[in-house]
């Protein structure tokens, strides 16, 4: 009961705290807002001659940036940065023929993002590297595996002569809390499809261990994914795949020096001398500062998804669909069923959308979500073209939405499949009995009527219940594939019962038509709806920068509150939070089985 007063005292504290701070930077912040996204002289940003593009790529990467940034620092009340692929794409679009941009400056070190994201952004590196002629130079201070992937797109890496490139392969673990439920009396009843072996989301639950049939999904994973690294940096660097193993598996690159002798770097400079040296590839002023221009900032410079001089109304429409797929409306991070359907339908009934493509980054979640969706999709796919592009997940119901599209993309790294349901009911007798000295009485009209409560365990046959419940889901998933992938259902089991593929496994089984990244899939779009010019819009349509920097500001600001005054403790806050989100969910579970970290 003390840490209940204490989170909610903090809660309180932090929403009071965010109300006072508000009147003082009120308006500053409009004025810093109004001064970031456009000159004095009240036109868009401009971009001077010799100018280079700067890419630190240091801030959590999402599929879609947000509508309009802040770039001021309110210390603990900041809103929360992100990056949007979008941008980063249409901004090297741009720069490929932008004359005021003389190259792109790769300045990274650990990118906070998913392998399938950190494959579009290399890609289009190289693509803007090849037809542009102008140059890409990379450097860091200390490369992780995901940034040293990325930089080998670059004409040159270079490294801080005290720096290091980590390069020791890939590694999955997964934290398991039998122990700790057992310790509070707390027994997870987790009951999958009768065959959904691989559907292994509640085994951190109810094992201290991996399964054998997790442990192969996950190995193969990592295998695939490494694999498609070692093809791209083999590529770039000319280094052999057998040698790269054999660097990772001795850990041959310990310090600078050694990635400089193996030939994974071109050279070890301070950040100095690699600002002269993009000077002389890029044939500027050796006398005056490099101008680099964030990639926000030059974002700002031109209308991203309109064509230059085109008159047309013509519209292909760019459906995002990034987070957990929950009942009801979209919230920070989550693919509300409703909401998410009404964007669809819009997109459908509007005849200037000539085709869509629906962005799909989920690892899934509600079940009856996830079906409201589908239906909306098949609906537009009997009007117009709709093209799934998948990002670094697609799974579970991340993949249920997507099996009705006329055309399916995947990045090579794309973590997708895993058909197959589950679903939790915990018993929580031994916890409020042993622990708290609670009990619970009762009675009721008909013999179901407390299947679903926590205070006892499941008898039997509530357990066939649900069991029946979970099965004919799971048959009603594998069939929505079927019709949308022309295979049968003994096909989609086959290849279904809950297992994890990469997007080349998946094209090879079938679950996927194309390898390739969101632009494939927008010239696939445009393609099949027989488009040759065209406005990209965006949807669905996103808040208005103040009143997202307000719910920002709200959220960080308690969080901030919550750790100064609980310390270690405000874990427990965000963890009770987490618990609070996942009750609101109710029915069968289409989610990936794991959450996937991979070091």
């Amino acid at each position: 009961m003390r840490q209940f007063f204490k989170f909610m005292f903090a809660s309180m504290l932090g929403t009071l705290l965010v109300g006072i701070v508000l009147i003082f930077i009120f308006i500053g912040s409009l004025v810093a807002m109004i001064g970031s996204s456009v000159s004095s002289d009240g036109k868009e940003v401009t971009i001077k001659d010799g100018s280079v593009l700067h890419l630190k790529l240091d801030e959590e990467i999402v599929d879609r940036g947000p509508k309009d940034r802040l770039d001021i620092d309110l210390g603990p009340f900041s809103a929360e940065s992100k990056t949007g692929l979008n941008t980063v794409l249409a901004a090297l679009e741009h720069a490929k023929t932008d004359d005021h941009i003389e190259g792109v400056f790769l300045d990274i070190g650990s990118i906070p993002t998913g392998f399938a994201t950190l494959t579009e952004i290399r890609n289009k590196l190289n693509e803007f590297r090849e037809e542009s002629g102008k140059p890409v130079i990379a450097y860091s201070d200390q490369y992780g595996q995901g940034a040293y992937y990325v930089a080998t797109a670059a004409d040159g890496i270079y490294v801080q002569p005290k720096g290091d490139l980590m390069y020791h392969g890939l590694q999955s673990e997964q934290m398991f809390y039998k122990g700790l439920f057992q310790k509070l009396g707390v027994e997870m009843q987790f009951i999958r499809g009768s065959n959904n072996k691989f559907k292994s989301f509640g085994e951190v639950y109810t094992e201290d261990h991996m399964s054998e049939a997790n442990k192969m999904q996950i190995h193969a994973i990592l295998d695939g994914l490494w694999s498609e690294h070692l093809n791209g940096v083999s590529t770039r660097r000319g280094i052999s795949r057998e040698r790269l193993n054999t660097i990772a598996d001795s850990l041959l690159v310990r310090n600078a020096a050694a990635a400089a002798a193996l030939g994974m770097v071109d050279g070890l400079k301070f950040r100095d001398e690699v600002l002269d040296l993009l000077k002389e590839r890029m044939g500027l002023d050796a006398k005056k500062d490099v101008r680099l221009v964030d990639v926000h900032k030059y974002s700002r410079s031109f209308k991203a998804g309109k064509p230059r001089n085109t008159t047309t109304k013509d519209k292909l429409a760019v459906i995002y669909a990034e987070g957990s797929i929950v009942n009801g409306k979209s919230g920070d991070g989550t693919i509300g069923g409703a909401s998410l359907s009404e964007t669809i339908r819009k997109a459908r009934k509007d005849s200037t959308i000539k085709a869509i493509v629906l962005r799909v980054n989920s690892p899934g979640g509600s079940g009856l979500a996830s079906d409201v969706i589908w239906r909306e999709v098949k609906l537009a796919t009997e009007v117009k073209p709709v093209v799934v592009s998948m990002g670094n997940v697609a799974a579970s119901g991340g993949y249920y939405i997507s099996a009705p599209a006329t055309k399916i993309y995947a990045d090579p790294t794309t973590i997708t499949g895993s058909i197959g349901v589950f679903g939790i009911i915990p018993n929580m007798k031994g916890f409020f009995n042993d622990k708290l000295g609670i009990t619970f009485d009762g009675t009721k009209t008909h013999r179901f009527a407390d299947m679903m409560t926590v205070t006892r365990p499941l008898d039997p046959e509530e357990k066939h219940i649900i069991q029946g419940y979970i099965d004919e889901f799971y048959d009603g998933f594998k069939q929505r594939v079927a019709e949308g992938r022309n295979m049968t259902v003994e096909q989609v089991d086959s290849v279904g019962q809950g297992r994890v593929w990469t997007g080349v496994e998946a094209k090879r089984i079938g679950l996927v038509d194309e390898l390739g990244g969101l632009e494939d899939a927008i010239a696939a779009a445009a393609e099949l709806a027989g488009l040759e010019d065209h406005r990209t819009v965006e949807l669905p349509e996103q808040k208005e920068f103040f009143q997202k920097f307000l719910e920002d500001l709200s959220g960080n600001a308690k969080g901030w509150v919550a750790t100064e005054m609980l310390g270690e403790d405000a874990e427990l806050l965000l963890q009770y939070k987490r618990a609070a989100e996942a009750r609101k969910q109710t029915g069968i579970m289409a989610r990936m089985p794991f959450d996937l970290i991979i070091r």
